[in-house]
């Protein structure tokens, strides 16, 4: 915005140097043809020509052409005033408009900033949670394998105990036949007394 006032005022800084330029030429020139009217009057004395009232005349045309060419460049510059502070207006009104949209996407930045840092917390606890719980998974399982291990040992001792009980039985009841056989024996030779 800077940058297109300084332009702005460049521009307007050359279009005076121009206007003084012109006016300085037609100041010369005016006065070129003064000079020469006053030769002319001068070269023309004899005739006994009214000097004063043509000096007077062209005096009042210069002073005309320099009032129209001054009110011409006052009207020019007010108007380009005008335009000037209208433009700074609305580069104004723009700046402000930046400013707010400014304002306004710092507190956006400033808020996803902070929903940023509670994610990154909450990853932390819940990687941290997650490393607890597979810290516990792995102990929980090795304490499952010993219990595991305890258990197939049980069962095996189990299995063991119950083939030698399932043997003693076996024992058992063959001495049980045995003597079964022998009872019977004795009451057949009891009865056959």
């Amino acid at each position: 915005i800077n940058s297109d006032l300084e332009i702005n005022v460049e521009a307007l800084i050359h279009e005076l140097d121009f206007l003084k330029t012109l006016y300085t030429e037609e100041t010369n020139l005016l006065q070129s043809q003064i000079s020469e009217t006053s030769v002319t009057v001068k070269m023309d004395n004899s005739r006994e020509l009214d000097t004063d009232g043509i000096i007077a005349q062209i005096k009042a045309q210069y002073d005309e052409i320099a009032n129209r060419s001054k009110a011409e460049a006052e009207a020019w510059y007010q108007s380009r005033y005008e335009e000037l502070q209208l433009t700074a207006g609305n580069h104004c009104d723009n700046l402000r408009d930046r400013k707010n949209e400014i304002l306004e996407i710092n507190k956006l930045i400033q808020r996803l900033q902070q929903d940023i840092e509670n994610v990154k917390a909450q990853r932390c606890k819940l990687e941290a949670a997650v490393t607890q719980a597979e810290q516990q998974g792995e102990a929980a399982l090795n304490d499952a394998k010993c219990k595991l291990a305890g258990l197939e040992e049980a069962l095996q001792k189990a299995k063991q105990d119950m083939a030698c009980l399932l043997k003693e039985y076996q024992e058992v009841m063959n001495s049980k036949l045995g003597l079964d056989i022998e009872i019977a024996t004795y009451r057949r030779l009891l009865e056959g007394e």
